[in-house]
């Protein structure tokens, strides 16, 4: 695991919109990530409108997070979720889908999607990343939001 970590970026003093994509299971430690991200994009970008919306499981968070690009228009869509990685082939699977599925959505739509659609060996790495405030990669998701939105912003702007 990565012990470096983003700096927080200046406050986005402007509307934004992000859309949170959640898995349903194992919710509490994706509640966490969830918990982490809405209050640094609240506390970064204060006039930021915040969406979420719940799937069952990972492997169904491409095709909610396809819907909420094509539909909702969000600056940016965080796709949160947790896979523990067993003795078979299952997670390993279930995350490449999941990762190639994102990227593809993210390029068509023109829309950034933050993928943290975690795959953890035990409850120990799953804490550290979904519950802990010291690494937590919902903090990490958002504030990679914030500085993608401003950098597509930029661009925009020059062309």
């Amino acid at each position: 695991m990565s012990t470096e970590f983003p700096v927080r970026p200046e406050v986005l003093n402007e509307a934004v919109r992000f859309a949170i994509v959640a898995s349903e299971y194992n919710r509490n430690y994706v509640d966490g990530l969830v918990r982490f991200a809405s209050e640094e994009l609240k506390a970064i970008a204060p006039h930021a409108q915040l969406s979420l919306v719940r799937v069952p499981g990972s492997f169904e968070i491409p095709i909610a997070v396809q819907a909420v690009a094509k539909y909702e228009k969000p600056d940016a869509i965080l796709a949160f979720g947790l896979i523990f990685d067993g003795e078979t082939l299952h997670a390993s699977l279930i995350a490449t889908a999941v990762t190639q599925a994102l990227l593809t959505i993210s390029l068509k739509e023109s829309v950034p999607v933050l993928h943290e659609v975690l795959v953890a060996k035990n409850e120990e790495q799953a804490k550290a990343r979904c519950l802990s405030p010291d690494l937590n990669r919902g903090t990490e998701a958002a504030r990679a939001a914030i500085r993608i939105v401003h950098a597509l912003r930029q661009i925009l702007k020059q062309g």
